[in-house]
């Protein structure tokens, strides 16, 4: 029988923490912003750096998310590494802050700039997971920052500067998750009343919500077009973030239509499936400038 503390079983935890998609995912995110803004592949070493500021500060943040809910995952998700044993409170600690001070160390050679955001996107996080998550649509917003910063932080440690198509990015990202952590909230509405999470749909009704949701949805829709009349990003952007706008204006009169906890799911699923697409139409977009 393996000891719950083996070597193996504490490094499989430690993974497991920092959730391997989403640190994947937010390192990519930065590799895209710095193709996007230069139009071509980084060098390797923005690259890498980009990479390890943005994937390790998520993973710290991911931790700290742990260490915060160790009690109510104690009762939801006793498997977890923190409340089944396995890995310390103490030990999540020194965990969370060793993965901190190395994502922000990693901005050291990218530029000024990029130690000022990687510090700013830090303390973001840290705000959220210890306030936010209870105070409905400012929590929103924040979670959406830290899910967006890293396009424009890509922009930053490739140029030391924010252009018409790294600002839009950013926008695009940050006015869409606000849209689908509102309508997150319309699904979770019951839980969230056991919790007291002041959510849109709790407070204002789910309507009221879908209408919030929907808003997001369609302003982020109405810059789209900005990369490609600016001359930033041609016509295979142009194609893909169409294909995008299509998807968050049917997914907005889908929300609009039907507040039910299913609608509300599926359009939470629809919505990071046009991320995932306007992730795309940025990337190839550069790529192809």
């Amino acid at each position: 029988m393996t000891h719950p503390r083996s070597p193996s079983n504490l490094f499989r935890a430690h993974v497991r923490m920092v959730r391997p998609l989403n640190f994947v995912m937010m390192g990519v995110a930065v590799i895209v912003g710095e193709v996007a803004i230069l139009g071509g592949i980084p060098s390797i070493s923005q690259m890498f750096y980009g990479f390890i500021v943005s994937s390790f500060l998520a993973a710290s943040s991911m931790v700290i998310n742990d260490i915060v809910d160790l009690d109510i995952d104690r009762i939801n998700a006793p498997d977890r590494p923190l409340p089944s044993g396995v890995i310390s409170k103490r030990s999540a600690l020194i965990f969370g802050g060793v993965l901190t001070i190395l994502g922000i160390a990693a901005a050291i050679p990218l530029s000024l700039y990029a130690v000022v955001i990687a510090a700013l996107t830090f303390v973001v996080s840290l705000s959220y997971n210890l306030y936010g998550k209870k105070i409905g649509l400012p929590g929103n917003m924040m979670v959406s920052f830290c899910v967006a910063i890293p396009f424009l932080f890509g922009g930053i440690a490739v140029a030391n500067t924010i252009d018409i198509t790294i600002a839009v990015f950013f926008l695009l990202a940050f006015l869409s998750n606000v849209g689908r952590e509102i309508t997150k909230g319309i699904a979770d509405i019951e839980g969230d009343k056991s919790k007291k999470i002041r959510t849109v749909a709790l407070v204002y009704g789910p309507k009221m919500a879908a209408l919030a949701a929907a808003l997001f949805y369609i302003t982020a829709v109405l810059i789209t077009p900005l990369p490609y009349i600016f001359g930033k990003l041609g016509l295979y952007y142009a194609l893909i973030i169409l294909v995008v706008d299509a998807g968050f204006v049917y997914s907005s009169f889908f929300i609009l239509r039907d507040q039910s906890k299913e609608a509300a799911l599926k359009v939470k699923t629809q919505a990071i499936l046009w991320m995932i697409l306007a992730l795309l139409a940025f990337f190839v977009g550069g790529i192809a400038r």
